[in-house]
């Protein structure tokens, strides 16, 4: 099937701050050959470790460029791809093809084509929400969690935070990128800010943006539920591996009271390093992050 899609012009991706990284494209993906998929892939090829990162909304894999470094440099592979709608992936016109299943099945074929193994999964936001979901279906595969803002979402109100941010985002089809990631990052520079909008030269490439938070699942027959549910079971019984939790305590979305219940259904997750002045958006401390979930799996 070919999907009628956008890609945003080399042109705009070109001297963002921060973001030396060179792009990596995969479009033969089963039930996804008519997009063209990007991704980061940093660090030796035949790496023992393997860090996945996911982003989530409205942002892409510029997000971890303060985390992939630190990886690196301990000597992992890191690949962060960008969701399809989202950073210098093709973008369906058709808001409808934005699904729970459309992402996470495009996030299960990604892994199989890479064959990615011994995986450290980094995930925030819509990251975890998809991100949390992979092992149930290939626990083989995954070995460690670095899990910041973000929940299990199972079919459940999300909360007046949560509620509000929806009707916000309903009521700006053209959604204004920078100001909201300023707004949640004090401190951010209006550099970095525009380097979030780089890939949406105007609303058209704006469905994915617009999508995300009407697909959360906040009530029982929302698709997503029932694997969501089958998530909560497993990282609560079957998942051994080590796991590290951030927690942007200034997020009045996914902040301390969803963090603190995540760390309860995931078996075995030490107490949460608790950055005070940071918001949804915990990459933006990632450096200091990193390094606190390596020297945790170390000790």
């Amino acid at each position: 099937m070919t999907i009628n899609a956008l890609r945003t012009p080399d042109d705009r991706f070109h001297n963002l701050p921060g973001f030396d990284f060179a792009p990596h494209y995969v479009n033969i993906l089963p039930g996804y050959e008519s997009l063209r998929a990007h991704y980061l892939d940093e660090g030796p090829s035949d790496a023992d470790e393997v860090f996945l990162c996911l982003h989530g909304e409205p942002t892409w894999c510029y997000l971890y460029r303060k985390m992939i470094p630190v990886f690196t440099e301990a000597g992992g592979r890191v690949l962060a791809p960008d969701l399809l709608g989202f950073g210098r992936s093709d973008k369906p016109v058709d808001d409808s093809m934005y699904t729970f299943n459309f992402h996470r099945n495009f996030l299960l074929a990604f892994i199989r084509q890479l064959d990615l193994r011994n995986i450290t999964l980094v995930c925030q936001d819509w990251g975890g929400l998809l991100g949390l979901t992979l092992p149930v279906d290939m626990p083989e595969r995954f070995s460690r969690l670095i899990v910041m803002n973000t929940t299990l979402a199972t079919g459940e109100p999300a909360g007046p935070g949560f509620e509000a941010w929806k009707a916000y985002n309903a009521s700006s089809p053209d959604l204004d990128i920078a100001s909201l990631m300023q707004r949640s990052t004090p401190g951010m520079t209006d550099e970095e800010a525009a380097a979030y909008v780089a890939p949406f030269p105007s609303a058209d490439y704006k469905a994915g943006v617009r999508r995300f938070p009407e697909m959360v699942m906040v009530s029982p027959d929302m698709e997503g539920v029932d694997i969501s549910k089958r998530a909560c079971d497993w990282w609560s019984t079957e998942w051994s591996g080590q796991s590290f939790m951030a927690i942007g305590m200034q997020d009045p979305v996914l902040g301390p009271p969803i963090m603190h219940r995540l760390r309860k259904t995931i078996r075995g997750c030490p107490e949460a390093m608790e950055i005070p002045e940071a918001g949804h958006f915990v990459q933006e401390h990632g450096e200091a992050v990193a390094r606190a979930a390596l020297n945790s799996f170390a000790g």
